[in-house]
């Protein structure tokens, strides 16, 4: 059954009450026409319970925007929405197609700062989030009495002499759920290992971050990542109301996760409109051990990037020196699964709570 305006309909109800199901729950497939957006395909999704969000398909199938109700839950920078062909590989190129979002997926060879690694220079957070989507499928469909909604498609990132790396992509949401899931394989289909450097950028701005906002999370061990960071480690999970000239501050965390493998971690605004209002995220600790929390007050570049990776941000080259860097084998295909979802109240916030003591 779905629940959707506060009860719970069937598949046989809907039939009756409406002549499309697109008037509480659907996908729109479509191409943008204007700006440096141009050619790109997107998918919106709605679920009828106010949660919606936008896929970019010349973007890895990134998550461009999201809301509920009316409200963001994603930072969105100044750059917009960009098409693959503007990427810019060198140095800190790739900023100047980071549309932030609820998701920018980094790597799949490298990420974190440039650097030079074995005579091979390396920009800002890999190549893969500049990577169209091929062999795309987009299905709604009742399996029983839950209605879903889905994509589907794959990103190759290859060149001749190196990797052949394929990242196949499903994500999926219900009728009546505030949340979607993120379901992602990268299969090695080249003839020797390659590197692996997966991090997944999720973006949360106003109004779940504003002024006396909060971060829930499980850490054990907190570590900022340069002298900047440690000049304020004791509040790490407190934020504040844009500050101008802010330097950013980069801490990685040591998670707990609970009796399956799971971490949980959201941001939350306890006094928005007077109910409270936050994003989570869920996912498995063996599959990304490592979380960095990216703390940025600034005026315009107001935003809390909460990031499960299966590395650090400083550099391939760095992480191959402290003897971190991970690889794939040929023929070996490696999973990352997510959850990201709304806490839409006080209640809602208050059982994430309960979840993470629990851990």
């Amino acid at each position: 059954m779905a629940k959707v305006f506060g009860k719970e309909f069937s598949k046989k109800d809907f039939g009756r009450l409406v002549g499309s199901l697109s008037q509480v729950a659907g996908t729109k497939f479509y191409e943008l026409l204007e700006g440096k957006g141009r050619g790109m395909r997107a998918v919106d999704f709605w679920t009828g319970s106010g949660f919606q969000f936008t896929l970019l398909l010349e973007r890895a199938m990134d998550i461009s925007q999201a809301f509920y109700r009316g409200k963001s839950l994603c930072w969105r920078s100044s750059t917009e929405d960009v098409h693959s062909h503007f990427f810019e590989p060198e140095g800190s190129g790739w900023l100047r197609g980071f549309f932030g979002g609820l998701l920018t997926t980094c790597g799949l060879t490298y990420l974190g700062s440039p650097c030079e690694d074995k005579g091979e220079k390396l920009g800002l957070h890999g190549r893969i989030s500049h990577t169209p989507a091929e062999k795309v499928k987009i299905n709604e469909e009742w399996k029983g009495e839950e209605y879903i909604l889905s994509a589907e498609g794959q990103m190759r990132q290859s060149t001749v002499f190196g990797e052949n790396l394929l990242l196949k992509r499903k994500i999926f949401t219900r009728m009546g759920e505030s949340r979607l899931w993120i379901y992602d394989t990268v299969e090695n289909q080249g003839c020797r290992k390659s590197p692996l450097m997966v991090l997944y950028h999720i973006n949360i701005g106003f109004p779940a971050l504003w002024g006396k906002s909060r971060l829930i999370l499980p850490t054990l061990e907190v570590k900022p990542r340069d002298e900047e960071a440690a000049k304020g480690k004791e509040e790490y999970y407190k934020f504040t109301e844009p500050v101008p000239n802010f330097k950013e501050k980069v801490y990685y965390h040591k998670m707990r996760e609970d009796a399956s493998g799971i971490v949980r971690c959201a941001l939350v605004n306890d006094n928005l409109e007077k109910e409270g209002f936050g994003v989570y995220i869920n996912y498995k600790k063996e599959q990304l051990p490592c979380f960095i929390e990216w703390k940025m007050m600034g005026e315009g570049d107001y935003v809390v990037g909460i990031e499960p990776a299966n590395c650090l941000v400083e550099g391939r080259a760095k992480e191959r020196e402290r003897g971190t860097l991970q690889f794939i084998q040929p023929g070996q295909v490696k999973k990352f699964e997510l959850e990201i979802g709304v806490l839409s109240c006080e209640k809602e916030i208050e059982e994430f709570e309960k979840l993470i003591e629990k851990t």
